[in-house]
């Protein structure tokens, strides 16, 4: 019987193991697929406080973990395949392997939607990214792409902007679907010029280790060809890592949990921290500071059931 259970090896899981752990209550961490989260997947991080040369994003995911272990916390390999949460203690499924914890902390994150070329996952952190905020700075007066046809890929090409010599929004088809509001926004940004029709077959050069352009191709006429890009955002989305959790948790239709006050989910004894419920800030801080809440949230639940 663990007094709490932390799915998610991000900075929300880590963090949340980092109070729990503190306060005596011998955090169990379950690491999930993307252990780490996705500062794993990024290489630079320049705006997590504390680090005024930046760090890598693993480094300080690992140096997040070790603070938790040398104050107790445990890590677990493995994903959880399925849960029970009608009742407590709440039971996980993790790799055929049942525990039974007091409390949960859903920490899980959301994964980008990403468009799915090889290429692309090859050089996720060396010129392919999905979050204009932790990135964007990288490519002052350089040429950046970003793909997509809602208001992420909207808002995400405005701030860009600031930093690139030109923005080229690239959309699969010649309507989009993000609000009127950001369209226009759009539109009136001299510096963003919109490529419909359009997607994209291949992001070079995997051989260089970095991003040098893309080849294109127009679904009209068919026409392929190649266009120079040092930046490469991918816009079209988000995926709350909740699946295992749907209909015992209360989620909104894309599957992030609602939250009920604070770290609280629907379920008493469940909580929540991370992208699993943010759906607009999505930074490292944020994370690591609803970890904490949640934690903190714990701490008080368990301790007023006398444990």
């Amino acid at each position: 019987m663990r007094n709490v259970v932390i799915v998610g090896s991000g900075c929300a899981g880590n963090t949340a193991a980092i109070y729990t752990a503190r306060a005596g209550l011998d955090p169990l961490v379950v690491k999930g697929i993307d252990a780490g989260g996705q500062l794993s997947w990024t290489t630079e991080v320049e705006n997590f406080p504390g680090f005024p040369d930046g760090i890598m994003g693993p480094e300080l995911v690992d140096a997040m973990k070790r603070q938790a272990e040398r104050f107790g916390a445990y890590f677990m390999d493995g994903s959880v395949l399925e849960a029970d949460l009608s009742q407590r203690p709440f039971k996980l499924n993790v790799e055929g392997h049942w525990l039974e914890t007091r409390t949960l902390i859903v920490a899980s994150g959301a994964s980008a939607r990403w468009i799915g070329l090889a290429s692309e996952q090859a050089l996720i952190g060396h010129g392919v990214s999905s979050c204009a905020t932790c990135d964007g700075f990288f490519y002052k007066g350089k040429k950046i792409m970003v793909v997509g046809g809602g208001d992420s890929a909207m808002e995400e090409a405005n701030f860009l902007t600031r930093f690139g010599s030109e923005v080229a929004l690239v959309h699969r088809k010649d309507s989009f679907r993000a609000s009127k509001i950001m369209l226009d926004r759009a539109i009136a940004n001299p510096k963003i010029k919109f490529q419909t029709n359009t997607v994209v077959e291949e992001i070079h050069d995997v051989s260089k280790n970095s991003v040098t352009g893309v080849r294109l191709r127009n679904v009209q006429t068919g026409l392929s060809w190649d266009q120079d890009v040092d930046g490469f955002f991918v816009a079209i989305g988000h995926i709350p890592n909740t699946k295992v959790f749907r209909g015992q948790i209360e989620t909104d239709a894309d599957g992030y949990i609602l939250s009920k006050g604070g770290a609280r989910t629907s379920v008493t004894g469940v909580f929540h921290a991370g992208d699993v419920q943010d759906r607009i800030y999505r930074q490292a801080i944020t994370a690591s500071g609803a970890g904490c809440m949640a934690a903190m949230e714990v701490e008080k639940f368990l301790e007023a059931e006398g444990h």
